[in-house]
């Protein structure tokens, strides 16, 4: 795997302070995974009658441990739970073996920690097609149970690191009923980013209580406004995992509370944009705002499309503010378009309108503002009141290097 050594020019200052989330207990320690000496493995045990939603990548050849969790989320939510996160290998394209390796981590953990092997939920990223050596973790669970703490959320987001140069969390509180709900998340992702569900490995806990069912379908929606929102380079990941964790601990019910549903969109969001500033490679964090579609759905498409144009991409990466590369993208998204109603702009400045070059379009104005290393492409369509916005990086020499080496 390339060797990581410099942190995004987009990371935060630094980790957030996370508060403690009542019911949740986390260790991680290192296995040998891939790499000996790299803390690699992490342990979460929640309370009993944690309600756990779930999304999940849509790839065909999705990993052995995301079946798992999928055929797992909706049961029964009584007893305690936990979640065990690896990195360095993803058990995916691993065939029968990666089935048995996640029957014999998840009885593992189940043994160690008592909780219901049903309610013991696998994540793992890294190379795809090589069998895990899952006695590795297993060896160890005996130390992550004995390790367990409040307050180890941090070295959680650093064990299930692949690619990412920095770690990531976010974290809100909300006042329901005179009492305060905690929200805290981490998350991994650096390539492969293009989500078909969610995307990449995302765990967030709250000390609320919400039904597993409202639960879900908050996150699914959710999801389709956040991580669904996002793209590095079009690349959709086998092991893509977003659960949602509420363990109760409160004594609030937040089912149906328009506050607490803001609050943990804004966590989730906030996880989803670090992620794009961790892109491989990247340089500059894009915002593309699409207004003026047909629809909702039609302005996303439109959005991506640029998103995930190498030629976009990699324009941004050279400041160049060549926005006929943009038009290229609207035109062959598939979704409806009129050259002669389009309007493009970068930040504030408007280049196109009309299907046309702007009267008062200055390319140095535009080149200058290319520098910046947070940018906005406005898109306005003319055709109706559909909008979306997404969020994506530069296409640089970096990420070729980080990728054409990535299991050396």
């Amino acid at each position: 795997m390339a060797k990581i050594t410099k942190v995004s020019p987009l990371a935060p200052a630094a980790f957030p302070t996370l508060p403690v989330i009542d019911g949740v207990q986390l260790a991680s320690i290192a296995a040998g995974v891939r790499y000996q000496g790299r803390t690699d493995v992490m342990l979460a045990v929640l309370a009993p009658g944690t309600s756990i939603a779930g999304v999940f990548t849509r790839s065909a050849t999705r990993s052995a441990p995301v079946l798992d969790c999928q055929a797992k989320i909706g049961g029964a939510s009584d007893g305690p739970a936990a979640i065990l996160v690896n990195s360095g290998n993803s058990n995916a394209f691993t065939g029968h073996y990666g089935q048995t390796s996640v029957a014999e981590v998840t009885q593992a953990v189940a043994d160690v920690t008592g909780v219901p092997v049903g309610r013991v939920f696998t994540s793992s990223t890294g190379v795809i097609g090589e069998p895990m050596k899952h006695e590795r973790i297993v060896a160890k669970l005996g130390d992550l149970n004995a390790a367990l703490s409040p307050d180890a959320l941090e070295d959680a987001a650093r064990a299930i690191m692949t690619t990412d140069t920095f770690a990531k969390g976010a974290s809100r509180t909300v006042g329901i009923d005179g009492k305060m709900v905690k929200i805290a998340g981490i998350a991994k992702g650096s390539g492969m980013i293009a989500p078909d569900m969610a995307t990449m490995l995302v765990y967030i806990f709250t000390d609320a209580h919400v039904e597993q069912g409202a639960l879900q379908a908050m996150l699914s929606a959710m999801t389709d406004r956040t991580f669904n929102c996002i793209t590095v380079d079009s690349d959709t990941s086998t092991s893509d995992t977003l659960l949602l964790c509420a363990t109760g601990s409160s004594g609030v019910d937040a089912t149906g509370n328009a506050e607490f549903a803001a609050a943990l969109e804004e966590v989730m969001l906030d996880l989803a944009q670090q992620v794009v500033r961790d892109g491989e490679g990247a340089t500059k964090f894009v915002e593309i705002r699409v207004t003026g579609a047909v629809s909702d759905t039609d302005a996303k498409v439109h959005g991506l499309a640029i998103a995930n144009s190498p030629l976009v991409k990699t324009a941004i990466a050279g400041e160049d503010p060549n926005w006929g590369r943009v038009v290229m993208a609207i035109g062959k998204s598939g979704a409806a378009a009129d050259r002669d109603l389009l309007s493009i702009s970068f930040g504030d400045i408007l280049v196109a309108e009309k299907g046309w070059v702007s009267p008062g379009y200055r390319e140095e104005d535009a080149a200058a503002y290319m520098k910046g290393q947070e940018l906005v492409i406005g898109v306005d369509l003319g055709l109706g009141e559909g909008k979306s916005t997404v969020w994506t990086c530069d296409l640089t020499h970096g990420y070729i290097e980080i990728n054409a080496d990535y299991r050396s």
